[in-house]
């Protein structure tokens, strides 16, 4: 997920087969990539690969800019995901629940549990989607039960962006965009350039 500047903010894949993922290749697919449709299957267990998967993909969000990002926007049809909204005057780490991170959190296998609070409204934007944004509307409190790097189970409460974030990345993992949610109104205003995405993927091959 991309944060704004402004205001606050199981299918196959492409790395499925038996050899090993080449953690330093992995870079941020964009639209219409075809893994991003795909509804990505559960990670067996936490090896050391998957801990470089991780790395790397915080790595790529924090060169990107953004606030998250999922499995399926590397390319990998993986149930993982990273995020990372950092404090600021709108955000606290001490706020209940809170509303950013203090270090980068990993997600494996992720469950939404619990979704709480009236839906808002929100202009967000995606990694994979360059140059579009559009108003999606989420609840304003998010709870999601996974398992951490050291394969421990945890419970993790969110509310603002931080749980728009959530709600968003385990979206990438079954294959759903914010093209899906956006409003009908920023679906047209952002018909030309969803339009240039398409075309632009479809001379390229996608992956």
């Amino acid at each position: 997920m991309r944060a704004r500047a402004v205001g606050a903010w199981g299918g196959a894949g492409l790395y499925d087969a038996p050899m090993p993922v080449n953690a330093g290749e992995l870079y941020i697919v964009t639209y219409p990539a075809a893994v991003l449709r795909r509804k990505a299957a559960p990670v067996g267990g936490v090896t050391p690969e998957v801990r470089e998967v991780a790395a790397r993909m915080i790595d790529l969000m924090h060169r990107a800019e953004g606030v998250g990002l999922a499995a399926p926007q590397v390319g990998l049809s993986w149930r993982l995901f990273v995020a990372h909204v950092p404090e600021n005057e709108e955000r606290s780490t001490a706020s209940s629940p809170p509303s950013a991170t203090r270090v980068p959190v990993v997600f494996v296998n992720p469950v939404i549990t619990a979704l709480a609070g009236p839906s808002v409204g929100y202009d967000e934007g995606c990694l994979s989607i360059p140059e579009i944004t559009g108003e999606v509307l989420r609840p304003e409190v998010a709870t999601v039960r996974a398992t951490d790097l050291a394969g421990q189970e945890f419970t993790f409460r969110a509310s603002g962006l931080l749980a728009r974030c959530l709600q968003h990345e385990i979206d990438h993992l079954d294959g759903v965009l914010i093209l899906d949610r956006m409003s009908q109104t920023a679906r047209l205003r952002n018909r030309a350039a969803i339009r240039d995405l398409e075309r632009s993927g479809a001379a390229g091959g996608g992956r």
